[in-house]
């Protein structure tokens, strides 16, 4: 290839969907440094406006000591002197961006990469607050089998909902992935699915670094290397990194699952399934109560995003300075496009 990207790069998708495989890949390419999940990001920005006027040192270095030691936050992970990236925040822009970029790049130059991303499943709420502070970001979002994602999800000791909670959680992102297709198009987002990753890896992967605009590297087809010096045995949920590349989790609803809920799952999310390449099974349709109390679910989601939505408006009148990050730039000359909050 003639240019080479820096652009973000961001991996969403339903939780439960295989989008730490997807981040272990990704951080195998030579060029890419993608770490576990850091949890500061949105925090920082939902708090931006304790952090003050960042045009103040004391101010930048409140927001990286935050950063490097508060509380809540999984800044260990990324392995790094926190003296030296309060250091590189301090004297970076004074922007949230920027604070949160000189985060990443640390890592990236510590891993000897050029390139860096990050990895949460619910971005694929907060993409108009990534792309407020890193206008230039790509997306790529992982889908799985709604059945699949939902089943492995509430066997989850961190999930705190039921199964209701959890389909409509599937069904929020993948018809937020619909939306920012068309909104980013094909040079900023990429959908891809978790049974074709796993079914021929390098095939995905071939596509990806294209959408990438990256070279294709074999080590991503090999993410367990990796994991097995960086996924901890107590999160017994991610083990599965450990090892080779398989699909021995595609289908594994049928046994998961209580009757009621295959039925209750698979009718609510029939339409999605079928547009995203999953069969529905013929299941029963479910009992009348099961479908009322989803749908209260769902009118109860409805009413707190919006509330979310309207307290981040009021938030963003009063912001002392620009969010956007100073540090990155559209390096391949791709325009940026705004996107509007998804209420």
């Amino acid at each position: 290839m003639t240019t080479q990207s820096h652009r973000p790069v961001f991996v969403l998708g339903c939780p439960r969907s295989g989008t730490t495989l997807l981040q272990q890949m990704l951080h195998s390419h030579r060029r890419l440094a993608v770490p576990s999940e850091t949890r500061f990001v949105h925090v920082a920005y939902a708090r931006r406006l304790g952090f003050g006027d960042l045009r103040a040192e004391a101010n930048r270095r409140a927001l990286g000591e935050w950063i490097t030691a508060g509380g809540g936050t999984k800044f260990d992970v990324l392995g790094l002197d926190a003296g030296v990236v309060v250091d590189d925040i301090v004297h970076g822009p004074p922007t949230l961006g920027s604070a949160l970029a000189a985060v990443f790049r640390r890592y990236a130059r510590e891993h000897g990469k050029a390139r860096w991303g990050d990895k949460r499943p619910s971005y694929f709420r907060k993409v108009p607050m990534l792309l407020r502070m890193f206008p230039d970001a790509q997306f790529v979002h992982l889908v799985r089998d709604g059945r699949d994602a939902v089943s492995s999800l509430v066997r989850m000791p961190w999930y705190e909902g039921d199964v209701h909670s959890a389909a409509l959680t599937w069904r929020e992102a993948v018809d937020t992935g619909s939306r920012l297709a068309r909104r980013l198009g094909p040079g900023r987002y990429f959908e891809m699915r978790y049974e074709d990753l796993v079914a021929e890896p390098e095939r995905s992967l071939v596509a990806l670094c294209g959408f990438l605009e990256e070279e294709y590297d074999e080590a991503m087809a090999e993410p367990h290397h990796h994991a097995r010096r960086t996924v901890p045995a107590e999160r017994r949920w991610h083990l599965r990194t450990h090892e080779a590349v398989n699909d021995r989790s595609v289908g594994a609803w049928a046994t998961r699952m209580q009757p009621w809920e295959a039925d209750l799952v698979e009718h609510v999310l029939a339409d999605r399934l079928r547009r995203h390449g999953y069969a529905p099974a013929g299941r029963d349709r479910p009992a009348a109560a099961h479908l009322a109390r989803f749908r209260r679910t769902a009118a109860h989601r409805w009413r707190t995003q919006r509330a979310r939505a309207v307290r981040d408006r009021m938030a963003r009148r009063h912001e002392p300075n620009p969010v956007g990050s100073l540090l990155t730039g559209p390096a391949t000359g791709a325009s940026i496009v705004p996107v509007r909050p998804d209420h």
